[in-house]
């Protein structure tokens, strides 16, 4: 099957101050791709990476995101934008006409399915209604519904990254918290070996699926992860990716429990932080994540993977230097440094 992975790109990679983001720049530049890293912090590493293009650009709660992303495209020829972060993705899909207008490619689900991916709650629904395994939901008006005994997770409907999640024995901890915690849930929490899977969905609609385990996990990161097989989760992910309708490159979380039953808790619109994991045993995710975004094949031959690969995170000291440096270009992009 033809590929051309190898044609250099200019490519935006949003959110760049995330691991995913931080990561999916990295090995764009190692294919030769020109990378145009955007972030809404002066601050964020993506942007001090040796050939990165750096670009501070708007929240994307701020109403001059859309306007400020295509000027940014046609300013820079950019040919391409690949999202790091979820919140780029419903302002994203709202100026996506226009950015196609300008011959900028993306390649994201339409807005029902990552509007399924993103908020919780409807992700939880449409499992539940395609009879796929997914932890017990409750909206804080619901806690009537919480049967006693069971541990608990409080999380924000529309939260990332691990952020406000807490996990608690008692209802009235919980109860606590759903005042605390943004758009709050109550989800059953899960025990047992938890996964994630890196995905590539074809725009045929066919998945390639890489799973790993997230053997240590810190502030939602997978610090240590292995490559496994299993046929069952394997199955139910590739479920998941057809029930929301995915497209392009995009991970499923869930839980292998003790007793043998899989759960599947999450998906992101967007690359893992540990996909590196991927690539280090053999998938080709984001040469083939490239072919697709440019209407070539996606080779799923190359997704192959070996098991019993490892992949070790750590913390590394990326730059030192100046806040005075970075001033004239946050204020230039209307960000206070």
């Amino acid at each position: 099957m033809p590929t051309d992975q190898t044609t250099p790109r200019r490519i935006l990679v949003s959110g760049v101050g995330a691991t995913p983001g931080f990561g999916l720049t990295r090995s764009l530049l190692r294919l030769g791709h020109q990378v145009i890293g955007a972030d809404a912090s002066p601050l964020a590493p993506g942007l001090f990476l040796a050939d990165v293009i750096p670009q501070v650009i708007p929240r994307a709660d701020d109403p001059a995101y859309g306007s400020t992303m295509a000027e940014l495209c046609r300013d820079l020829a950019v040919d391409a934008i690949v999202v790091g972060i979820e919140n780029d993705l419903p302002p994203l899909i709202d100026v996506r006409p226009h950015l196609e207008a300008d011959g900028v490619r993306v390649w994201v689900p339409d807005a029902e399915s990552v509007h399924a991916c993103i908020d919780k709650t409807a992700f939880h629904q449409v499992l539940a209604q395609n009879g796929i395994p997914t932890p017990r939901t409750w909206q804080p008006e619901e806690f009537d519904q919480v049967p006693d005994g069971i541990e608990l997770v409080v999380k924000p409907r529309k939260g990332h990254g691990a952020q406000n999640v807490h996990f608690v024995q008692k209802q009235a901890h919980a109860r606590l918290l759903c005042e605390l915690v943004p758009e709050a849930i109550v989800q059953e929490r899960v025990f047992g070996c938890e996964f994630t899977a890196d995905c590539l969905v074809d725009r045929d609609g066919r998945a390639s699926v890489i799973l790993r385990r997230r053997d240590l996990v810190k502030a939602g990161l997978a610090i240590v992860s292995t490559t496994f097989e299993h046929s069952t989760v394997h199955n139910l992910v590739v479920d998941t990716l057809r029930a929301v309708r995915a497209a392009g490159l995009c991970c499923v979380q869930g839980f292998v429990t003790d007793d043998g039953r899989v759960t599947i808790t999450e998906l992101n619109v967007r690359v893992a932080g540990g996909f590196p994991l991927a690539e280090a045993a053999g998938a080709d995710l984001v040469g083939q994540m490239v072919n697709g975004l440019f209407g070539l094949p996606v080779d799923h031959g190359s997704l192959t993977y070996r098991t019993g690969v490892f992949l070790a995170n750590y913390v590394e000291t990326l730059r030192v230097g100046e806040v005075a440096e970075l001033a004239l270009t946050a204020s230039a992009k209307g960000v206070q440094a």
